[in-house]
């Protein structure tokens, strides 16, 4: 996570640098400003809750794995294999 604010700090304050040196009028440079601070912070939000999805995500997967992994395959087959046979001398 701070890679990525780092790198979204970075992005912004290159177009911080930029406004202020290109634009001459004040009161816009101060409205562009206010609006790349804005910006950066709705970005780094997006991105933190990005990643706490995936993360929630991702541990969620893991458990569903390890339930199916403490699933019983034998006890499961046997029980196939004697409602096959109950089914087979019904007939």
């Amino acid at each position: 996570m701070f890679t990525a604010d780092a790198l979204i700090d970075t992005v912004q304050t290159g177009k911080k640098n930029l406004v202020n040196t290109f634009v001459q009028n004040e009161i816009a440079k101060q409205a562009m400003i206010k609006f790349i601070d804005e910006q950066a912070d709705y970005t780094k939000k997006a991105t933190k809750v990005g990643m706490d999805t995936f993360t929630t995500l991702t541990q969620e997967m893991v458990k569903a794995a390890q339930d199916a992994m403490k699933f019983d395959y034998s006890k499961f087959g046997e029980g196939i294999m004697k409602a096959y046979q109950n089914n087979l001398s019904k007939k």
